[in-house]
C-alpha cells in the first residue's frame, strides 16, 4: 500500500522524439522524489522495451504504464511482458491492464472493439493465474489458456495489477480482482462516487481497501500567471473530451457537465481545438486538473489527495506545456 505522500510523474509520450528523452525524464522524476514514474502507449513508441530501458536507467522509483489491452496483446503475452519487466527493475514493475479506446483497437491494431469489460476481467484472471506458475485451463468467452505454463521463473513477489476505469462496474471489477485502480480525467465527485463501486468489488471478493490502491492521474501545469495555465488545461480538456474515444466524454458528462461536453463537442466540430477551448467553464478546469501559480497548483493537487480512498496521485502536464512550464509543473509539484 502506497502512503499518502507518495506521487508518481506521467510522462509525455507522445512529445518525446527519442527514447532517451523518456530516460532522462525518468531519472528527472527520481531526482526530484517522485515515486513512480508512468506512461502510456497510443501509436508511437512501444511501450514495453522503453519501460525496460528506464529500469535500467533507474535505481529506486517505481514503474509502471497505463494499459496494456487485451486488443493489442493477448493476456499471455501480457503476463510474459509483466514477469520480464518484474526482473529488470527488480521487482519495481506494476502492470497496468486496461480496455484503451475504440479508436486504437479498430484503426489501429485491427481488432473490434466489443465487450471490453469481459476483455479486460479475462485478462487480469489469466494474467493472475499464470503468474503462479502452475498449468492453466482457462476457458472464457474471449481468450483461451490450453494447459500451459510459463517456463521462466515467476517472480518472487506477483506483479501487481492495476486497472485503469471509468465506468461503475470495471471499477467494481478492479475492487473484485485487481490490486489498484487509475483513473483518469473523473471529476472529484466521480472519483467519490466511483469508490462506491470500487467497495463493491472488495466487499465481493471479502478484502478491503488495504488490499487496493487508487492512484489517479491528475492533468496539471504550474505558470507565473494562472489564466495561462488554465488556457493550456482548456486545451488539453477539449482534445480529450472531443477526439480521446467516448469514455472521458461520458464520466465528465456524467458528474455534472453534460452541458459543458455538449458545447465542446459542437465547438470542436465548428472550429478545432481552438474553438471548443473557449467553451471550457473555468469550473470544469478545477474539477479535473490542478493548474495555476505554484501555490494554487499545489493546492488543487493536494485537493485531490484528500479524497477518501485515494491513495496517491499521478502529475501529468496539462497539454502541450513549454520547456519553461513542464520544469516548473515537475519541480514544483514534486513531493
Amino acid at each position: 500500500m502506497t502512503t499518502q505522500k507518495d506521487r508518481g510523474f506521467v510522462v509525455p509520450m507522445s512529445e518525446t522524439t527519442s527514447v532517451e528523452d523518456i530516460v532522462g525524464y525518468a531519472r528527472d522524476a527520481e531526482e526530484l522524489g517522485y515515486t513512480e514514474v508512468s506512461m502510456g502507449e497510443t501509436t508511437g513508441w512501444n511501450v514495453v522495451p522503453v519501460l525496460a530501458s528506464v529500469a535500467r536507467a533507474t535505481d529506486e522509483i517505481g514503474i509502471t504504464q497505463h494499459v496494456l489491452s487485451p486488443y493489442s496483446r493477448s493476456p499471455a503475452l501480457i503476463t510474459q511482458t509483466a514477469v520480464t519487466l518484474a526482473d529488470i527493475s527488480d521487482g519495481r514493475y506494476r502492470l497496468g491492464i486496461g480496455a484503451s479506446s475504440p479508436e486504437l483497437a479498430e484503426r489501429w491494431h485491427g481488432r473490434e472493439f466489443e465487450s471490453p469489460l469481459g476483455h479486460v476481467k479475462e485478462t487480469v484472471e489469466i494474467v493472475t493465474a499464470l503468474q503462479t506458475g502452475d498449468r492453466v485451463e482457462y476457458d472464457g468467452e474471449f481468450f483461451e489458456v490450453g494447459g500451459m505454463k510459463l517456463t521462466c521463473p515467476v517472480p518472487d513477489e506477483t506483479v501487481e495489477i492495476d486497472v485503469a476505469a471509468l465506468g461503475p462496474k470495471t471499477t467494481e471489477m478492479a475492487g473484485a480482482l485487481a490490486d489498484g485502480w487509475n483513473p483518469q480525467l473523473l471529476p472529484k465527485q466521480g472519483l467519490r462516487e466511483r469508490m462506491d463501486a470500487l467497495e463493491r468489488g472488495l466487499d465481493e471478493s471479502g478484502r478491503s481497501h488495504d488490499d487496493v490502491t487508487v492512484a489517479p492521474v491528475v492533468r496539471c501545469c504550474v505558470a507565473p500567471e494562472t489564466e495561462q495555465a488554465r488556457q493550456q488545461a482548456r486545451m488539453m480538456l477539449a482534445f480529450m473530451i472531443a477526439r480521446y474515444g467516448p469514455f472521458y466524454r461520458q464520466a465528465v458528462a456524467e458528474f455534472g457537465w453534460e452541458d459543458a461536453v455538449e458545447a465542446i463537442q459542437e465547438g470542436w466540430d465548428e472550429g478545432g481545438v481552438a474553438e471548443a477551448a473557449q467553451e471550457v467553464p473555468d469550473g470544469l478546469v478545477d474539477d479535473v486538473a490542478a493548474v495555476g501559480t505554484p501555490e494554487k497548483a499545489r493546492a488543487a493537487l493536494e485537493s485531490f489527495e484528500a479524497i477518501e480512498g485515494v491513495d496517491y496521485v499521478r502529475v501529468a502536464f496539462a497539454g502541450m506545456l513549454s520547456d519553461e512550464q513542464k520544469k516548473s509543473t515537475m519541480e514544483e509539484l514534486a513531493p
